[in-house]
């Protein structure tokens, strides 16, 4: 937000005061984690020396390769979440993908920023140790594997899941 007042722009900045990762399945907040990492791409690059040109190279890029995302410590009581990751253990749904958001939001409930995980598949869960006289989390840790990234602070991509002709999932 930018105010100005006489000729001098201040600029207001509206800041996240908590570091939990909201996770979106199907247009809707369905867990939260207090960690996420491994968000990232490669691009394989090719180099190209010119004859003559000692002191440049073309770089070509290829294929895109993203990196599996991992989330810790969640809690969810949503039922559609539950259902998604028990699907990977259904031989005849394993293959259920679902457009992810993973979004953060700043105190008026804005969000800051959005990272729409495309195709994503669970392949890794672990569950908290369980003690009787604990404050155990409902996930530890969850691995997910995606087709594709989009990043931006709009909210996007979880509520659709069927797959365009490009190979990719489609995201609105």
């Amino acid at each position: 937000m930018t105010n100005s007042t006489n000729g001098n722009i201040s600029h207001e900045l509206n800041y996240v005061t908590t570091n939990r990762f909201y996770v979106e399945v199907d247009s809707a907040i369905a867990a939260s984690f207090t960690e996420c990492s491994g968000l990232g791409a490669n691009i394989q690059k090719k180099i190209i020396h010119e004859g003559g040109v000692n002191d440049q190279q073309r770089v070509y890029l290829g294929q895109v390769e993203f990196s599996d995302v991992t989330l810790k410590r969640g809690v969810t009581d949503h039922p559609g979440f539950w259902n998604w990751i028990n699907e990977v253990f259904d031989e005849q749904k394993a293959t259920s993908r679902r457009n992810v958001n993973i979004l953060i939001f700043n105190q008026a409930g804005e969000t800051m920023m959005s990272w729409t995980l495309i195709g994503a598949v669970p392949i890794g869960w672990k569950a908290p140790g369980l003690q009787a006289d604990g404050n155990a989390v409902g996930i530890e840790e969850l691995t997910l594997a995606y087709e594709g990234l989009q990043v931006g602070k709009e909210k996007g991509g979880g509520n659709s899941t069927t797959r365009m002709k490009s190979g990719f999932f489609e995201s609105k």
